[in-house]
C-alpha cells in the first residue's frame, strides 16, 4: 500500500514541482481514495494558477458583427447571408483563456466532481476555482491529444497539473456498460510504475547533486562488437560517484515475489534478476567489481525482500521501499540505499 500523501510527494519530485508548504498541508489531511487526493491537489493548484493568471493564447475565430473588427470574411458573409441581418462576418485573432490546457483542466475537474469518493469540502473548493473557467470549453477526456501539449516559460506552471490530469484520465478512467465515464479508486499499475521510476530518479538528482544520476543506455559488451538485433539496455536509474556505479531497476508490482506453482515457494521475479545482472555485467567492462545492481521494489503486498548477493564479483541487491509511512521515513530509506552503497 502507498500512503496517499506520498503520492503527492512522488508527483512533486517526478515533475520537479516540490512545494514543502503544500506537502505539509496534504500530510495533515486524511485521504482514503486517490481521486479525493487529486481533487485537493487540483483545487489548490488551479487556485494558485488563477492568482498567477490563467494561460491565454491567440485564437482565430469568425463571428457575425454589427460593425467591422479585424479581417472582413467576405465568403463567410455571403454564405451565412449576414448582410440580410445588417451584419458582417469578421475573422479575429483574440487573446483568450480557452486554451487546450485550460480545457483539459476543466474537463478533468468536472470528472472528479462526479466521483462519490471525493469529500464534500474538496468538491466545494474545486467548484470555486471552476467559476473562473466559464469561458473555457470542455473536451472529451478519452480523446485528449497529450502529445499536443508544449511547455515554455509562460506555461511551465501547468506541467504538474497536466500530468495529474493525465494520471486521472489514463490511469483511473473506466466506463460502465452504458458508456458513462467513471473513475476507479486507484491508479492502474502501469501508471504507478512509471511514476515510481520517475520519482526515484528525481529524488536522487535533487538531493545528491554531487552524484551523476541518469537513465543511461548500457552498451553490450560483446567480443566482436556485433550488436545488430540486440535489444537496447536502458537503466531506470544509474548513479555514478567517483569510480563506483549503482544501477537501480525500480519495480512496481502487485506482488514483489513470484510463486512457484509446483513447489509453492516464493522467489524473486526471475526475469528481473536476469535483467539487472545483465546490466551490471555489461557495464562493468573492466571486471572491477565497482558496478553494483539493485532491484528496488515498492512494497505493495506486505512482502519485503531484503537481500544482498555477490554474483561473479559484483554486488546484486534486492530491496523494498516502504511507501506506506510518513515521507520522512521514505527519505531515510532512500538515503540509506546510497549510504550503504558507498560504505
Amino acid at each position: 500500500m502507498i500512503k496517499m500523501q506520498n503520492v503527492y510527494y512522488m508527483l512533486s519530485y517526478a515533475f520537479q514541482n516540490l512545494n514543502e508548504t503544500a506537502a505539509q498541508q496534504y500530510s495533515s489531511e486524511k485521504f482514503e481514495f486517490i481521486d479525493d487526493l487529486f481533487t485537493a491537489i487540483l483545487a489548490k493548484g488551479i487556485a494558485k494558477q488563477v492568482k498567477q493568471g490563467l494561460g491565454k493564447e491567440y485564437i482565430y475565430h469568425t463571428d457575425e458583427l454589427s460593425s467591422p473588427t479585424g479581417r472582413i470574411n467576405i465568403s463567410e458573409t455571403i454564405k451565412t447571408r449576414a448582410l440580410q441581418k445588417n451584419r458582417i462576418c469578421c475573422s479575429v485573432d483574440e487573446l483568450l483563456e480557452n486554451t487546450y490546457m485550460n480545457q483539459i483542466l476543466k474537463s478533468t475537474s468536472l470528472l472528479l466532481l462526479h466521483s462519490n469518493d471525493v469529500a464534500v469540502e474538496n468538491k466545494k473548493q474545486l467548484k470555486k476555482v471552476l467559476l473562473f473557467f466559464s469561458n473555457v470549453d470542455t473536451v472529451n477526456c478519452k480523446k485528449i491529444d497529450w502529445g499536443r501539449l508544449q511547455y515554455n516559460r509562460n506555461n511551465v506552471s501547468y506541467k504538474m497539473l497536466m500530468n495529474i490530469c493525465y494520471l486521472i484520465v489514463n490511469g483511473m478512467l473506466i466506463s460502465d456498460k452504458k458508456g458513462v465515464l467513471k473513475l476507479s479508486r486507484y491508479i492502474d499499475d502501469q501508471q504507478m510504475h512509471s511514476l515510481y521510476e520517475k520519482f526515484i530518479l528525481a529524488y536522487y538528482r535533487r538531493h545528491y547533486p554531487e552524484f551523476k544520476v541518469t537513465r543511461s543506455h548500457i552498451p553490450w559488451n560483446t567480443d566482436d562488437e556485433m550488436i545488430e538485433l540486440l535489444p537496447r539496455m536502458k537503466s531506470d536509474v544509474m548513479i555514478e560517484y567517483r569510480e563506483k556505479t549503482l544501477i537501480i531497476d525500480a519495480k512496481y508490482y502487485n506482488s514483489a515475489m513470484q510463486k512457484n506453482s509446483r513447489y509453492g515457494n516464493r522467489t524473486i521475479h526471475s526475469n528481473n534478476l536476469y535483467q539487472i545482472f545483465t546490466y551490471v555485467k555489461n557495464k562493468d567492462v573492466e571486471h572491477s567489481g565497482n558496478v553494483s545492481g539493485m532491484l528496488l521494489y515498492a512494497n505493495t503486498d506486505g512482502e519485503n525482500p531484503d537481500q544482498d548477493y555477490q554474483m561473479d564479483g559484483n554486488k546484486i541487491s534486492v530491496k523494498t521501499l516502504d511507501l506506506d509511512c510518513d515521507f520522512v521515513e521514505v527519505r531515510k530509506q532512500l538515503d540509506g540505499i546510497v549510504l550503504n552503497w558507498l560504505a
